[in-house]
């Protein structure tokens, strides 16, 4: 399988550059960065860090996105146009940049997910497990925290599970973050909490 990597110079994107590159299955075969960006123009795989992925889809059976909530509906798009699958890791999208990769999936094979951790696979099954036996007597509060430089906030992660949660236990409040005389909490509030500080990959609870 041939690969490019759109937010290759990232923090997640660098990391599954280096996956990539260890598999026997897989080719690395280029990269994406914004216009600008120091790492245009480098080697990486057997291609080179560009910023035009029209140019280079050609070379791809599979793209998989690691850059902004701003660029990922394009490139998915233009993944669509030229049959190439799609891997998106972006979170924080819109409710309609969701639809969008949605409608994409309908003619080539999209993958949109928050997390691809197996261990928050299973805590979301957990979750749901949880949240469908237990009552409105018990509390729920969803904490994440992640390193200083996440642009979003919650982690699609952290959203996932308020999904979740809202699905299946009926919690239809959602807060996040409080401040000042806020009173009592109430049945079916779900309470959510980020915090950014360090190089903290990600930690959920």
């Amino acid at each position: 399988m041939k690969v490019i990597v759109a937010g290759c110079a990232g923090r997640m994107g660098s990391e599954v550059c280096r996956l990539i590159a260890e598999q026997e299955d897989m080719t690395l075969v280029g990269g994406i960065e914004a216009k600008g960006h120091p790492a245009i123009g480098t080697q990486l795989g057997s291609g080179v860090v560009g910023s035009d992925l029209s140019a280079m889809i050609a070379n791809a059976t599979m793209i998989v996105d690691f850059s902004t909530a701003q660029t990922t509906v394009a490139a998915c798009r233009l993944a669509a146009l030229a049959g190439k699958g799609f891997i998106n890791g972006v979170t924080g999208l819109s409710v309609s940049q969701t639809h969008a990769l949605e409608d994409c999936g309908e003619r080539i094979p999209v993958v949109n997910a928050p997390n691809f951790s197996v261990g928050v696979s299973m805590l979301c099954l957990l979750v749901a497990e949880a949240a469908s036996r237990l009552g409105p007597d018990y509390d729920v509060e969803v904490i994440e925290t992640h390193h200083r430089m996440k642009k979003d906030a919650p982690s699609g992660t952290a959203a996932r599970l308020v999904d979740i949660l809202k699905a299946r236990a009926g919690r239809a409040r959602v807060v996040h973050g409080r401040q000042g005389a806020v009173g009592a909490k109430p049945k079916y509030e779900i309470g959510v909490s980020s915090i950014r500080t360090g190089g903290v990959v990600g930690e959920h609870t």
